[in-house]
Order: structure tokens, then C-alpha cells, then sequence
């Protein structure tokens, strides 16, 4: 692409840089120009306009654009139509979002006049909300260096969506202490999963009984008091119930007291207190990966610790960090 000052006389079939004023109106940037606007701009006097111009084998920007949105989509994700050198992926509805990094990562170092911007990978989505905008910042683009981008970007991104529509939330009371059990309902809706809630004693075999009972398949356990050791109530309950625990605690705070099991095929998450409250936390992670069957384990839970100190949540009865005194 050719890109610099040029004689308003011959700049039929360039690309407006910067826009003009002439009379009864502005050119645009971006703006093909044509008869009409040399018209325009000879009467206006402007003796020469800053444009650029295609050379062959460049490819103009809002096709390079949805050329490279299109590669980079996977299932689930709509392209809009391309503008200014802007195409958009939207989600097409709830789930959340896989990121192939490494591809991506690609894709923006082949030219830096192309480039792919995304949500973080396993980012909840609603129906409509845009994962991924891929911009051209110059008005085209070598068409060989789309191709290598395209490549790099393939099937980089996808959504996944719920797999599973029913769940099973048990709480445990004590003290008549409240439940909390409403933020976790609020969670699960927006998935679109149903959830039976159950309250059980804050006891072993109490919460063993209510955890091998129905077909949900997941199951869900917000204990009065915080879960302290894999041997603690909610583990323990598991393990008696036949189930067994896969991970306990995680590097992700607010959300270090969650354990992760199974159980007869369903999975297990025993959510951390603060799952009471909306904010986001450790369990929001692994709650929401889990309903849109993305596979979780001690390793996955494991690498979440960079970028796991979440916001304090306000109404916490142990803050992280003591006031200065």
C-alpha cells in the first residue's frame, strides 16, 4: 500500500486519508475517491489530499478484516459485518469463551497493521456479547500477510455453551445462620440451569444422604461453616456418599476454600463462602466451566493462580489484609 500526498487531479481510485471540507459538507476518511470527489474537492481548491492506494495483491480493509474474524471463529460465534476495518465476533449465546492464546498471539505478530483483540479465555458470556474484534489499521493489507494470519488465527476461538440444565444445591444450616443460597440460584440462571435447593444440618451424614439423592448432574454444596480440611464435613460427606474428592483449596482468592469431585458421574463443587455474594470469585470459574462442559481438574485449578487476586469482597468477615495502623 502506497500512502502520502497526492495531486487532487489524479487521485481518482485512491482512499481518503483524513477528512475535507468542501462545500455543503466533509469528505469522510476512508472514502473511495471518485469524479464527484475531485469535483468536490477542485472546487473547493484543494490542490492535492493525503490518500493511500491499493497496490495488487493488498487486500482492502473491512474484507481483510472479515476474512480474518471468519478464520478465526469457531462454533457458536457470529460475525457482524465489517466497517471502518472492524469485524466483531458476538457470542451467539450464553457460555463461555475458549481462547486458543498461542494462536492468537500468531496471528498479531504477522503484521502489526493486523490485530486480533479478545476476552480473557473462559470468559462468561450472554447471548450477543462480543469476544473478539479484529481491527486493520491500515486501509489494506498485503494479501500474503493476511493468508499467514488467517492460518495462524484458525478455529482460534469458540464458544462453549451449557451442556448441562439441571442442578442441585445443598446447603447445610446451622445456628439459623441464612443460607446464602440465592447469588448461587442468580449464578446458575444465567447459564440457563434450573436448581432444586436442599437444606440439610451442617453434619456428615446428613449431607451424604442429601448428596447421593437424585439425578442432577451437578451438585452443589454451600456449608454453613468454611470447608478447613479435605476431612471437613463437605469432603467427608462426598466420601461417604461414594464420591471422591479431586481437589481441595485453590489459588484463587476470594475462592481458596473450593473442593472439586465427583460423584456416580455427576460433579461436585463445594462452593467457598463467598459464594454467597455476587461478586466474582474462584467458584465463578469453575462453576461456569464445568456447566459448559469444559473439563476441570487439580491442574486446571492449579494454574489459575496468576490473575486468581480477584476484588476483596466487602461484606467478608476475614478481609485479606489488615488495616495500617
Amino acid at each position: 500500500m502506497r500512502f502520502g500526498a497526492v495531486p487532487t487531479a489524479s487521485a481518482e481510485g485512491a482512499i481518503l486519508a483524513h477528512s475535507v471540507a468542501v462545500e455543503g459538507g466533509r469528505l469522510r476518511k476512508g472514502l473511495l475517491i471518485g469524479a464527484a470527489e475531485i469535483e468536490a474537492l477542485t472546487r473547493a481548491g484543494i490542490a492535492e489530499v493525503t490518500a493511500a492506494r491499493l497496490d495488487p495483491g493488498d487486500v482492502d480493509e473491512n474484507a481483510a478484516a472479515a476474512r480474518l474474524a471468519a478464520a478465526l471463529a469457531g462454533p457458536e460465534l457470529d460475525l457482524r459485518e465489517a466497517f471502518t476495518g472492524r469485524a466483531n465476533l458476538h457470542a451467539a449465546g450464553p457460555g463461555v469463551v475458549g481462547v486458543d492464546v498461542a494462536a492468537v498471539n500468531a496471528a498479531n505478530a504477522v503484521d502489526p497493521m493486523i490485530t486480533v483483540a479478545t476476552l480473557p479465555p473462559w470468559q462468561r458470556v450472554a447471548a450477543g456479547t462480543m469476544a473478539a474484534t479484529v481491527k486493520i489499521i491500515a486501509y489494506g493489507v498485503a494479501g500474503a500477510a493476511l493468508d499467514r494470519a488467517c492460518e495462524a488465527a484458525r478455529g482460534a476461538m469458540r464458544l462453549h455453551p451449557p451442556v448441562m440444565d439441571r442442578a442441585r444445591l445443598i446447603v447445610t444450616t446451622l445456628d439459623g445462620a441464612a443460607t446464602g443460597a440465592r447469588a448461587v440460584v442468580a449464578r446458575l440462571d444465567r447459564l440457563g440451569v434450573s436448581c432444586e435447593v436442599v437444606e440439610v444440618p451442617h453434619q456428615v451424614d446428613a449431607l451424604s444422604r442429601a448428596l447421593a439423592q437424585g439425578d442432577a448432574p451437578l451438585r452443589l454444596v454451600l456449608t454453613a461453616s468454611a470447608t478447613s480440611d479435605v476431612a471437613d464435613v463437605g469432603p467427608a460427606a462426598l466420601v461417604a456418599a461414594g464420591g471422591r474428592v479431586t481437589r481441595f483449596g485453590m489459588p484463587v482468592d476470594p475462592g481458596n476454600l473450593l473442593f472439586l469431585g465427583d460423584l456416580g458421574g455427576a460433579a461436585v463443587i463445594g462452593l467457598p463462602g463467598c459464594a454467597r455474594s455476587p461478586a466474582l470469585n474462584g467458584a465463578d470459574w469453575v462453576l461456569e466451566r464445568v456447566v459448559c462442559g469444559v473439563p476441570v481438574g487439580a491442574g486446571d485449578i492449579a494454574a489459575m493462580g496468576v490473575g486468581g487476586l480477584l476484588k476483596e469482597i466487602p461484606t467478608r468477615p476475614q478481609p485479606r489484609d489488615r488495616p495500617r495502623r
